[in-house]
């Protein structure tokens, strides 16, 4: 069974997300993680990230894996190929790479394999901006989180301030416009409601509310649509088209 999450940047996905795969007893895989792994790795040897075909070429024989401890449903640490990116991911640079590299279309298909190979089987909570619309629209449940803008930079700068990183209110929340405003627009895989999912707006809600909410609406369908195994057992990828790697800007 796959658990979708999508929003814009700031509407708290990954630490809901990690909630509900805690309360749920699923897997966790942050998508946004391995788009931002990729970006980190190009950006510190000097690739261009509008060169589609380097970044491809670079991204596609590295594995990206995530380490859990024994008995853990959520990821500690983060690689692509040798390289630890844990840290590395979650910086102001990171935040301004990942767009144009998850919007770059020679790179699509080779994340949507790496992806779904991760998420194939099993019960995962799976978080990004197009899990729902492109990743896998077969999932048992959609979520769409969003906040008005204002409250998602108070966040942001709230987290920012608790892990060190530069915490300017303004200079975040002229960030989160820039950013809603490129991933609505780029033309593949658009940040979108997806199709049957189900809107919550968080901006006067508690995390522990938004928590609750989509642990009641997983453990619905699960009782409803899943068999005895709770669908641990399930192709999470069954009915879902080819990749084709020459077309995978297509897939939007």
């Amino acid at each position: 069974m796959i658990i979708a999450i999508d929003g814009p940047a700031g509407s708290g996905k990954s630490s809901v997300a990690k909630a509900v795969a805690l309360r749920m007893g699923f897997h966790y895989l942050d998508t946004g993680a391995m788009y931002r792994a990729v970006a980190v790795g190009a950006l510190a040897r000097g690739i261009d990230l509008s060169d589609g075909s380097a970044l491809r070429a670079f991204s596609k024989d590295r594995r990206i894996r995530f380490a859990y401890e024994e008995g853990e449903v959520l990821p500690s640490r983060v690689f692509f190929g040798d390289e630890e990116m844990t840290d590395l991911i979650r910086t102001p640079e990171a935040d301004r790479a990942v767009s144009p590299v998850s919007a770059c279309p020679e790179l699509r298909g080779d994340m949507l394999q790496k992806q779904r190979m991760l998420g194939a089987q099993g019960n995962y909570v799976v978080e990004g901006r197009d899990i729902g619309s492109v990743v896998f629209p077969n999932a048992a449940l959609k979520i769409f989180l969003t906040a008005d803008v204002e409250e998602r930079a108070r966040r942001r700068s709230k987290q920012n301030e608790a892990r060190g990183l530069p915490c300017d209110y303004e200079a975040i929340l002229q960030s989160l416009k820039h950013r809603d405003h490129y991933d609505m627009n780029r033309e593949v895989a658009p940040l979108m409601v997806a199709e049957g999912a189900v809107e919550v707006d968080t901006t006067h809600m508690t995390e522990e509310e938004v928590i609750d909410t989509i642990v009641n609406l997983a453990s619905e369908v699960r009782n409803r649509v899943c068999g005895p195994d709770g669908g641990a057992g399930d192709d999470n990828t069954k009915g879902l088209p080819d990749i084709a790697e020459d077309t995978c800007g297509e897939l939007a």
